[in-house]
């Protein structure tokens, strides 16, 4: 994979990375990053780089393609769910990517953002993977894809029970859903979250 350049784009700026040698076809998976990499693109935009799949795409040898938008600071994922649905269908338009194989995942105020944003629209999306936000468990019945929840037992920041609660209705509900609930991992659960595995179990799903 290589980083390409940072864009700047009229709904959201972004980070991509996507393979040397580009061609339709291909999987995408949109990552939604947490509250502190917020900005307004420009300078601001290499804070979305840092947390989550970047640090394991500079090795990452997968013919996929990763795009991570930026929030502005003023607000927020679940206040702009309209906003990301747009900026998805835009981009799966641009690269000419599979439908069928279109991936949300998220940390913390993206983990939110993940799971409304798949409420939302479910049918748009293969699997989601949501890490430690929370989701509205009244609206279970709408989550339709594979779901691959994590979070860390010790967060304080934004509380395991939002994931419990969500897990525990999609079960009740026998939705395909999967926990990794880590002890002794606080907030920063994203740090034993995005690895090979991951992107192999969501890049699995259509």
């Amino acid at each position: 994979m290589i980083r390409k350049e940072y864009t700047e784009n009229e709904i959201f700026s972004y980070v991509e990375y996507s393979p040397e040698n580009m061609k339709e076809g291909l999987p995408i998976v949109f990552q939604l990053h947490g509250a502190g990499e917020r900005g307004n693109g420009k300078d601001e935009l290499p804070l979305v780089d840092v947390h989550g799949f970047s640090e394991f795409l500079k090795d990452n040898d997968r013919e996929c393609i990763f795009i991570m938008p930026q929030c502005p600071k003023e607000t927020f994922w679940c206040a702009k769910i309209e906003s990301i649905l747009k900026f998805i269908e835009e981009k799966i338009i641009q690269y000419g990517a599979d439908r069928g194989r279109v991936y949300l995942t998220g940390i913390s105020m993206g983990g939110f953002g993940t799971w409304f944003t798949a409420m939302a629209k479910p049918e748009l999306f293969s699997a989601i993977a949501p890490v430690c936000g929370g989701g509205m468990p009244w609206r279970a019945d709408s989550v339709t894809m594979p779901v691959w929840v994590f979070h860390g037992s010790d967060d304080t920041v934004v509380s395991p029970h939002y994931s419990d609660e969500m897990v525990e209705k999609l079960k009740e509900l026998k939705k395909d859903v999967k926990y990794t609930r880590i002890p002794g991992v606080g907030h920063n659960v994203w740090d034993y979250t995005y690895d090979g595995e991951l992107i192999d179990w969501l890049l699995s799903k259509t």
